[in-house]
């Protein structure tokens, strides 16, 4: 493997106009240019009091492999940007040998911090035909902001391994239990009918303690921990796998509409508390949630949601821009146009598990790859490595989450 280039890189100053070896400046226009200069080593970029302000820096990557991978990292910190997610722009462009654009650009995205600095990563693929990657550092439409940039690269890496995860959401509806426990041993049953082995994770509804019942949410509230949850645990231990369910949870006189992650050992890792409530289950006492928590599995980031929460977009939005790269959502009814956007705006599996919406898996570009009837199971395994890419725009996950103006605006 190459370390192709690395930055901070050392740099004559040759008069006013002087440039650091192996880096120009670039703008759209030279009215909206923003300040370029160097600052203790590190590459700086300044809005200038511009407000159409757009551009920094570029460098170009010589001898790229055609379909080989690579690690893009950075550092920068900033001062004076409104929305760095969107206003800090590095981007890896990709050109042929005779200079034309290859494929389409990939946009880093995922930062974590480091001391003062923030440090930006991505792993991309050349596309075929390139030759050479053009590293861009920008600064956009921030007329107050400056960023700095140092320790620049770009790594060939060996090709993502697959990360598969085998997904079994039920469709059941049980009737006339009379009790919680009774729903729940159905439920309970019906896992053991209609999903074989030991899947990664297993869905269930939404209110698995109340379908059937004819009881109220309240009637049927209970804590977390607390017997629903011991229940769902001892399968979760049985098969070896994550289990969500919605219950509804009781806290003190307040009572939510919860959906619960069960780990494979069977404690509760997680849960979420449903957020948007329609105004049936306001009026039968229940309390909305008020956050979007992203959990870490033993294969990857997941978010939960739950029914209403599809009408409305920023759950999965929140949720993707956190990490979650599956999305499991108990739900009574819905919307079916509204979850299949769902998907598809944040490159995320949407896996539902319903009663009167149907039961799926569906994967970033909506498809459903499995769907189940009543008394079913839909089962499949999803590769969460696998890029979904739009030929005329790219790798839409990155560039929504860099371009996405999000509820600030």
């Amino acid at each position: 493997m190459r370390l192709l280039l690395l930055c901070c890189i050392p740099f004559l100053l040759v008069g006013s106009d002087a440039l650091p070896a192996g880096w120009r400046t670039w703008a759209p226009r030279a009215e909206i240019a923003p300040r370029t200069f160097v600052e203790s080593g590190a590459l700086a970029i300044s809005g200038n009091g511009i407000a159409g302000e757009h551009g920094g820096w570029e460098s170009d990557v010589r001898g790229i492999e055609s379909g080989a991978w690579y690690r893009f990292t950075a550092l920068y910190r900033c001062s004076g940007v409104r929305e760095e997610s969107r206003q800090i722009l590095p981007r890896v462009e990709w050109q042929t040998s005779a200079g034309k654009r290859a494929g389409r650009p990939d946009y880093p995205y995922q930062a974590s911090a480091e001391g003062q600095w923030k440090r930006i990563t991505a792993d991309v693929q050349a596309p075929p035909n390139a030759s050479t990657a053009i590293l861009q550092l920008y600064l956009s439409n921030a007329p107050q902001g400056t960023v700095w940039w140092r320790d620049v690269s770009l790594k060939q890496e060996s090709a993502p391994k697959p990360r598969p995860v085998s997904i079994a959401s039920l469709n059941l509806r049980p009737s006339g239990t009379k009790s919680a426990a009774e729903s729940v041993r159905q439920f309970v049953a019906g896992i053991d009918r209609a999903i074989p082995g030991k899947p990664d994770v297993i869905l269930l509804p939404e209110g698995i303690t109340v379908i059937g019942t004819g009881k109220s949410y309240v009637d049927v509230s209970e804590t977390i921990p607390g017997p629903t949850t011991d229940i769902l645990g001892e399968v979760a231990r049985r098969r070896g796998s994550y289990i969500v369910a919605g219950i509804y949870e009781r806290e003190g006189a307040t009572v939510y509409n919860t959906a619960v992650l069960i780990d494979r050992t069977g404690k509760v890792a997680g849960k979420y508390r449903k957020v948007y409530l329609p105004s049936d289950e306001l009026a039968g006492g229940l309390t909305p949630g008020n956050d979007f928590p992203v959990f870490q599995t033993d294969f990857g980031k997941i978010g939960l949601m739950i029914c209403y929460d599809v009408f409305f977009v920023d759950p999965a939005h929140a949720l993707a821009k956190n990490g979650a790269e599956i999305v499991l959502m108990p739900i009574w009814g819905g919307d079916e146009t509204l979850a299949k956007a769902r998907a598809i705006e944040n490159k995320i599996f949407l896996v539902t598990s319903g009663y009167d919406h149907p039961t799926y898996i569906m994967d970033p570009d909506g498809v459903r790859v499995a769907s189940a009837a009543r008394g079913e199971a839909a089962i499949a395994t999803v590769d969460l490595a696998h890029r979904y890419w739009d030929p005329q725009l790219g790798d839409m996950r990155a560039r929504r989450m860099k371009e996405d103006r999000g509820p600030a605006w």
